[in-house]
């Protein structure tokens, strides 16, 4: 695997880390007026979710992995297990529902998702960016008021709380942000 000094990690970088796998969040390069350059580093193990802060300076070496990338589709739920199928070899692979965190409602029937593997383990399953979501409760649409920043809360049909702008109503197709939760456009 290749190694990388500390000033060259970043955000979203792989890297192997006290006999775990981490994924860089957040990457702070300091400048201290005293001593040497360095990277602070919060990261996220790839297996537990536990999070951490590291230093590290620019001569130090870090082990960076590269994660196999394999496009999926979602098939279904069973007893809290996750069942994909990779569209090349049909094989199925079972996952728990926790691994999609907060953004589990997202997940639709039939979706496809990139998973992340290291070696043969599965790490970690990315969602569409954008998904098309309906809204199933909202406040009804009031006359005149078409202030840009006036959004209104909604609950999605998947039970999602979002803000919308004053013109959506109930059972209108909006596209969703997974990452940010945030309205996007409508569908």
């Amino acid at each position: 695997m290749p190694k990388i000094n500390g000033n060259e990690i970043r955000p979203g970088n792989v890297l192997e880390h006290d006999q775990g796998l981490w994924v860089a969040v957040k990457v702070n390069h300091v400048k201290p007026g005293k001593g040497g350059a360095f990277a602070q580093v919060e990261m996220k193990n790839l297996r537990d979710g536990r999070k951490l802060n590291e230093r590290f300076r620019s001569e130090d070496k870090v082990e960076r992995v590269r994660l196999e990338q394999r496009d999926q589709q979602f098939l279904y739920e069973n007893d809290d297990m996750l069942v994909f199928m990779d569209m090349e070899s049909f094989e199925q692979l079972e996952l728990p529902a926790d691994i999609l965190g907060e953004r589990r409602p997202f997940l639709q029937d039939g979706m496809m998702v990139t998973i992340e593997y290291y070696g043969e383990e599965a790490l970690n399953v990315t969602l569409p960016q954008k998904v098309t979501c309906t809204v199933a409760d909202t406040e009804p649409v009031v006359k005149g008021q078409t202030a840009a920043n006036s959004y209104k809360p909604a609950v999605l049909d998947n039970g999602v709380r979002v803000t919308v702008p004053p013109f959506v109503g109930v059972d209108e197709a909006v596209v969703v942000n997974t990452e940010t939760f945030e309205y996007v456009e409508r569908a």
